[in-house]
């Protein structure tokens, strides 16, 4: 088990390098493409010179058409697409990377870190399907979301995983198993984003994290949901039975096969390997990775919902540190976002984790799949205003972008509300009930 568990550490290191070399590490974007910021502008002349990221190299571009002065910020980093059918260096749109800092908006990261806390300890996800979109709605780009929350991942799942482990709900081995595959698809979904983001800006990398967002959600929540009602309703007290397809999953003997004595589990490590691959994947390009993690172990490898949830943040630990890793070799972490939100979903995690205690198994998937179908209408109602901003649909009137804005934020809070709210109910009927069962016992003994 010892030369197991360091060949299984030697791999999570070993492989990104492998992966990284073939995928040509952290190269920049295409010449179309330029990242840095603008410090100084020429409006009557229509020209501005850009300082480059890295190099600081300064470059003299022209104004494009459809652009005024006024679109022109100053010393803020920003990614600037070039339109080469207009001629050398004229630029066709700029995008500001990070977004302006208000105190409302400090206010409301702190509340959304809470609660992504306590829904990551809860449910074994990072939280980034109400964290990442609840940014973006802040004004935060896609890509930058995604990295910061990435970023913020590895210290709260560390945190989480200690805390569940201490309850003797992390599997250890299947996290380490998992992870290896797991950071390969981080390599590859980091990959894929920065491809999007670099031909198509951060409009690009916006619809794209809203439209994989959409997909995901409603697929897994909807079955999530279906199972949870199924059990609540007359499955079982606890919801622990095996689901057929990982029942059929245990039964494939295709070497080498893996004992995983927490999640009581027996299986080829093959199959281990297109969750972990899909996990990882997911976590890099929309820095989700638990809502399909979790499910993947539940319903394909056999592990129970607490078991699930728990391991899963061990296996978010090693691909926070590796996807911070890359996101910040990428320029693209925005630190103020990470360190908010890190500021009290470390306190929600503990919760979070505390809650699993006393709750029954169904309830972490009823407070999955409720959470994701709510955020799954906002970030959907944003799609028609990036696919307006990419051209690819007539521009939304006024009133309409209004109304999309609003279903977006307030179906957003609700989704945070019903998260801490369940959460919260089903944690004090819990501590309640044991608190009375207890006292019978006492009662029951000095009786």
């Amino acid at each position: 088990m010892k030369r197991f568990i360091v060949a299984i550490i030697v791999s999570l290191f070993m492989l990104p390098l492998a992966t990284t070399a073939l995928a040509g590490g952290g190269a920049g974007p295409p010449t179309d493409m330029l990242k840095g910021k603008f410090i100084e502008m020429n409006a009557a002349e229509r020209t501005v010179v850009l300082q480059k990221d890295a190099t600081e190299e300064l470059q003299t571009l022209t104004l494009g058409a459809a652009m005024q002065p006024e679109d022109i910020r100053l010393n803020k980093k920003v990614l600037v697409s070039l339109d080469k059918h207009a001629g050398e260096g004229v630029i066709k749109e700029v995008s500001i990377m990070f977004m302006d800092m208000t105190p409302n908006k400090m206010i409301s990261l702190l509340i959304v870190g809470l609660v992504g806390g306590l829904l990551s300890g809860f449910i074994g996800s990072g939280g980034a399907f109400v964290l990442t979109p609840a940014m973006m709605s802040l004004g935060a780009p896609g890509a930058v979301a995604v990295a910061s929350n990435m970023c913020h991942k590895f210290p709260k799942a560390m945190i989480g995983t200690y805390k569940r482990w201490k309850y003797g709900q992390v599997d250890i081995k299947l996290a380490l198993t998992m992870a290896c595959t797991a950071i390969i698809g981080v390599q590859i979904g980091v990959q894929i984003q920065k491809y999007i983001l670099n031909h198509w800006g951060n409009a690009g990398s916006n619809l794209y994290v809203s439209v994989v967002f959409v997909i995901i959600l409603i697929l897994v929540g909807g079955y999530v949901s279906y199972d949870a009602r199924k059990l609540a309703k007359g499955g079982s007290a606890t919801g622990n039975e095996t689901p057929k397809l990982a029942q059929k999953m245990q039964k494939i003997n295709l070497p080498p096969m893996m004992n995983f004595k927490v999640a009581k589990v027996r299986i080829s490590a093959w199959v281990t390997i297109p969750v972990g691959l899909a996990t990882g994947m997911l976590a890099a390009t929309i820095a989700v990775g638990g809502f399909i993690g979790v499910p993947g172990m539940i319903y394909v490898i056999g592990a129970s919902a607490v078991v699930a949830s728990a391991t899963e943040l061990g296996i978010a630990f090693c691909m926070g540190a590796w996807g911070s890793i890359q996101w910040g070799l990428s320029g693209l972490i925005d630190i103020r976002l990470t360190l908010l939100i890190l500021a009290t979903s470390l306190i929600g995690v503990q919760l979070g984790a505390l809650g699993t205690t006393y709750v029954k198994d169904y309830m972490i998937k009823v407070v999955m799949a409720a959470t994701m179908m709510i955020v799954s209408i906002s970030r959907g109602s944003k799609i028609p205003g990036y696919l307006a901003d990419l051209g690819l649909r007539s521009p939304l009137d006024p009133q309409t972008a209004n109304i999309l804005n609003q279903v977006s934020f307030w179906s957003l809070v609700a989704a945070l509300g019903t998260a801490g709210l369940i959460i919260t109910v089903a944690m004090v009927k819990g501590i309640s009930a044991d608190r009375k069962s207890k006292r019978a016992e006492e009662a029951l003994m000095h009786g």
